[in-house]
């Protein structure tokens, strides 16, 4: 049965994904003091949330964001190279740093912090009553006006972890377990620190995995496993190498036009 189960969600990764959010949201819905269980496991009356003054854990919740924007710098200078050096082919296939870069600003940039951290106004653990603060519990889901922005609901760390994901859909078969090996751990730690710091409850947390890859699958579906592809490697080729041509002569129009005007100038100079 176990099997089935598994072979069913890799056949059907969307539905799989989205059966999960819902059964995760609902959940929570049902049992919201879990979520305050769950906090409270780190919570200590006089100290609070002592584990974010851990200098270790401190440095291991940088090292996520750090990897994520190594990833995204090596994606854009991918880019940036081919518009700059276009007759060259591309360091990556193009459609590699599309891929990371699309779902990095989708995931967690636009749907994580933009819409749902920025509108739903969940307060974060430390903020709440039960845990020394002074603003109301509340639940998944709901919309309230107790946080302004950049509020708990959902976690903008879990999903830059679960984000990372996104690596093993480009890497060869014979490197996916290697790397998930690496990923998904790393992605719990961070998610598990959110928790332990305050930061956010567990289903600020779950729910973000859930969305996050949801997103994931969605792009990966629309740039690898649609027939034909929304857009193609030898079509990203083109447009990069169209457009660094034409930004290679604007460039020189712009150089000449600025000699031209230099040498106006040093010409009225001379004559003066």
């Amino acid at each position: 049965m176990p099997h089935k189960a598994v072979a069913w969600c890799i056949r059907y990764p969307m539905v799989a994904v989205c059966l999960y959010v819902a059964i995760v949201s609902l959940f929570f819905l049902a049992f919201p003091g879990v979520d305050l269980l769950a906090s409270g496991l780190f919570y200590f009356p006089g100290a609070g949330f002592s584990a974010q003054d851990l200098a270790f854990l401190r440095e291991v919740r940088h090292f996520g964001p750090f990897l994520v924007r190594l990833i995204a710098i090596v994606c854009v200078t991918v880019l940036v190279l081919k518009l700059l050096v276009p007759g060259r082919p591309p360091l990556l296939p193009l459609r590699m740093p599309v891929f990371l870069i699309s779902t990095l600003i989708l995931g967690p940039g636009v749907l994580v912090n933009l819409i749902l951290k920025n509108n739903w106004g969940r307060p974060r653990p430390r903020s709440v009553e039960e845990f020394g603060g002074d603003l109301p519990f509340q639940p998944v889901w709901k919309i309230t006006d107790s946080c302004d922005s950049n509020c708990s609901f959902v976690s903008g760390e879990a999903s830059a972890g679960m984000w990372l994901v996104s690596i093993a859909f480009l890497v060869p078969a014979s490197w996916r377990k290697p790397v998930l090996a690496f990923i998904l751990p790393l992605c719990l730690i961070l998610s598990v620190n959110r928790v332990a710091f305050g930061g956010h409850f567990l289903s600020d947390t779950l729910i973000s995995w859930g969305l996050t890859l949801l997103l994931i699958l969605a792009i990966h579906r629309l740039l690898y496993v649609n027939n034909p592809p929304l857009v193609s490697d030898i079509r990203l080729d083109e447009w990069f190498t169209v457009n660094g041509r034409r930004l290679q002569r604007i460039a020189r129009r712009v150089l000449m036009r600025i000699r031209r005007a230099v040498r106006s100038l040093f010409g009225v100079f001379s004559e003066s």
